[in-house]
């Protein structure tokens, strides 16, 4: 008799708050049930995990939870048995440092092997600092595009910046962008740059803080206004103006 197959346990996607406000402002009740029944973690930052989960579930005991590191330092011979606990029977929660695992975050790594491994993957509600963002910015939701970094070089910057600028008039193609939150201000100026003056332009600033800054306006709009961005979470986000 062949002996019985183990059930899988499930990969929980768990979203973490993206800046120092209450975590029950931004976190929503079913997540701290999972957190609170999960004792293995997959995480970008293991401090910021714990400090999470003390957080959520103040009474939780840290000593007994098992912490797999998954950052961009991590090699892929490394988590070959992260996923071990899932195959064996016990469910498993995926962190990101903040916001969402997976979007724009080392962890769609995990979730892909995941997939491969025929383990359930579930996704719970959070904030995602680039869908807030695309919501607040009034430019097209439907077609759109993340690129991430862009170069820190500041020439290609200046190129790269018009190459999206073409494709978002073209396409219809909303372009958006994050940055280094010490690099903001320079990105700013290099976009003032590069861009058209009719080019619409989104600045979304500490999203879901109470200093929140949301504002979309032309370029030429946006050369008359005095800012300053330096060392605060941004997203930027490109329309084109035709």
């Amino acid at each position: 008799m062949e002996g019985k197959e183990i059930r899988k346990g499930i990969l929980h996607l768990i979203p973490t708050p993206i800046g120092n406000n209450s975590i029950f402002q931004v976190i929503p009740i079913s997540v701290r049930k999972e957190v609170s029944s999960l004792s293995n973690f997959i995480v970008e930052s293991e401090r910021s995990a714990r400090r999470f989960i003390k957080k959520i579930i103040p009474n939780k005991n840290q000593d007994e939870l098992n912490i797999f590191l998954l950052n961009k330092f991590t090699i892929k011979s490394e988590m070959e048995g992260y996923l071990d606990p899932c195959l064996n029977g016990l469910s498993m929660g995926l962190l990101s440092d903040a916001g969402c695992p997976g979007i724009a975050d080392p962890g769609a790594l995990i979730v892909s092997k995941a997939h491969e491994s025929g383990i359930i993957v579930k996704p719970h509600v959070g904030p995602s600092s680039i869908i807030l963002a695309l919501m607040s910015s009034g430019m097209n939701g439907q077609n759109f595009s993340f690129n991430g970094y862009l170069s820190i070089e500041k020439k290609q910057k200046l190129k790269d910046l018009k190459k999206f600028e073409q494709i978002a008039i073209n396409r219809n193609q909303t372009q958006i962008f994050i940055e280094t939150p010490y690099r903001n201000n320079s990105f700013f100026f290099d976009a003032l740059k590069a861009l058209k003056n009719n080019t619409r332009f989104c600045i979304a600033c500490d999203l879901s803080l109470d200093s929140e800054y949301i504002r979309t306006q032309t370029i030429l709009e946006w050369k008359k206004v005095k800012t300053n961005f330096n060392k605060r979470p941004c997203i930027f986000i490109i329309e084109g103006g035709g």
